[in-house]
C-alpha cells in the first residue's frame, strides 16, 4: 500500500519494522524525524499496532501512518485507525503531532485525508474523542467535519457518518 498525499502532508502507512524502531527508540538512519518525534502517544500508537499485527495480522490499510511534512519530508506526528472496520462499517481513529507542529492546520489536514481515505474504503463511521481540557484536538475533530456525539467524565466523543461511500466525496459533507 502506497503512501496518502494531502497538500501539504504525506500520511505514510507504518512498517512493522518502522513501528519496532518507534517502540523501541532507535533512530529511523535517515534523519527523517523532526526533533520531538516519536512522542509518548506514538509509542503508544506503534505498540498497539505490533500488538495487532501479532495476534490478527497486519491491519492496513487500517492501521498506524506515519504524518510527514511534504516539505522536508520530516515525521511530525501519527495518525490511524484503531483497528479494523467493525460490522457495522465503524472505525475509531487517534491522532497527534509534535508540539513544534501544533496550531498550523496540519493534524486537520491529516485527518480530513484519512476521512476521505476510510470513506473511499467503504467505513460509513469514524469516531474519536479527545480529553474535556484538550480543546485544541476537538476543534481538529470539527475542522475536518466530525461532530460531538457524548461526552463521559473524561472525554468527549466525536463521529462522522456517511450514507454513501462514494470515491470522490467531500469527508465535510
Amino acid at each position: 500500500m502506497g503512501d496518502l498525499v494531502t497538500p501539504r502532508l504525506v500520511l505514510h502507512p507504518m512498517t512493522i519494522s518502522e513501528a519496532e524502531r518507534v517502540v523501541a527508540g532507535e533512530s529511523d538512519g535517515g534523519a527523517r524525524r523532526a526533533p520531538g518525534y516519536p512522542t509518548d502517544g506514538d509509542v503508544s500508537a506503534a505498540r498497539r499496532f505490533l500488538g495487532t499485527c501479532a495476534n490478527t495480522g497486519d491491519p492496513r490499510p487500517f492501521g498506524n501512518y506515519e504524518i510527514r511534512r511534504r516539505k522536508d519530508g520530516r515525521t511530525i506526528g501519527g495518525l490511524g485507525f484503531h483497528g479494523p472496520a467493525d460490522e457495522n462499517g465503524s472505525v475509531t481513529i487517534g491522532y497527534g503531532l509534535i508540539p513544534s507542529a501544533r496550531g498550523k492546520g496540519y493534524a486537520s489536514e491529516a485527518l480530513r485525508g484519512l476521512l476521505l481515505f476510510a470513506r473511499t474504503r467503504g467505513v460509513t463511521c469514524v469516531k474519536g474523542d479527545a480529553d474535556h481540557d484538550n480543546i485544541a484536538s476537538q476543534h481538529v475533530m470539527m475542522a475536518a467535519g466530525m461532530r460531538p456525539t457524548g461526552e463521559d467524565q473524561r472525554v468527549r466523543y466525536f463521529e462522522i457518518a456517511w450514507t454513501d461511500t462514494t470515491a470522490d466525496a467531500d469527508p465535510r459533507s
